[in-house]
């Protein structure tokens, strides 16, 4: 047998190593490589809900105009019910008398306004379990004291706000001027400057106007029209959110949240019945 030149045969012996080295590679970058780890699912974002509200009715709604955010009884409410049932609350401003159609068009999820639950709304939209006990009272001038119970209310000219039971508490007394206006600030503007003799509106919202209006120059008449249930307002039928809006209720007013809310805004502790 011949002997190979050696050259020959370390060339061989390269050829070999690298051969066997280029296959190791192979091998070990094909089996033994760890798998990259995969990134985690993004949690899914919470859902947004849509509030409308007319923001001119402190203290249920209004806007800080320095902080530009809207606040008030109503906002804390919704938005305490969205951490109890994981969703976040949009605010929106509409005008009282947009919001049901806007709940009937899909524009709004909710409407959170002071809103008085009568058989006449419930044809059109569905409410919660009521949140507050209101009523319908009276606002006059300071010097104004010819108002001192209902039968005073006839002949007089009064502010009411469009679509609201005020509207249509005033629309029932006889011999009344009712005049109407898109914000109750205007009506409140217009009983300051004298073209309106009184305001009819609930309750808490006459007397956070008269506490706030530094002028002292209204007050509350001890007039009382009616007692009303406020509810939260959904489109009727949509009764997976009404019942997250019931169970969000029913949760603030066990664990204290709701009368802490409710104490914040009226200087009081919640009555017994809208506790129940």
């Amino acid at each position: 047998m011949e002997k190979q030149p050696k050259s020959l045969l370390k060339l061989f012996a390269l050829l070999l190593f690298f051969l066997f080295g280029i296959g190791s590679a192979l091998g070990l970058s094909g089996c033994g490589a760890a798998p990259a780890a995969s990134k985690p699912a993004a949690s899914a974002a919470k859902k947004v809900i849509r509030a409308g509200m007319d923001a001119a009715y402190p203290p249920f709604g209004f806007q800080d105009m320095d902080k530009k955010e809207y606040m008030g009884f109503d906002v804390d409410i919704i938005k305490a019910i969205g951490k109890e049932e994981g969703f976040d609350v949009e605010v929106r401003n509409v005008n009282f008398d947009g919001l049901i159609p806007a709940l009937q068009s899909g524009d709004l999820d909710v409407a959170i306004n002071d809103i008085t639950i009568t058989e006449d709304r419930k044809k059109s939209v569905d409410f919660s379990k009521r949140y507050y006990i209101a009523g319908l009272g009276v606002v006059v001038k300071s010097d104004n004291n010819s108002i001192q119970k209902k039968e005073d209310l006839s002949g007089k000219t009064l502010g009411v706000t469009i679509g609201s039971t005020g509207e249509e508490a005033a629309r029932k007394i006889e011999g009344a001027n009712v005049r109407v206006y898109s914000t109750l600030s205007d009506a409140f503007l217009d009983l300051k400057q004298g073209a309106v003799d009184c305001v009819v509106n609930d309750i808490p919202t006459n007397e956070y106007y008269v506490a706030k209006t530094s002028d002292k120059s209204v007050k509350t008449a001890p007039v009382a029209l009616t007692t009303e249930d406020l509810g939260i307002a959904v489109k009727k039928g949509n009764k997976e959110l009404l019942t997250k809006i019931d169970d969000g209720l029913a949760k603030m007013k066990k664990n204290g949240e709701f009368a802490k809310i409710y104490k914040k805004w009226f200087g009081k502790e919640p009555p017994a019945e809208v506790l129940k």
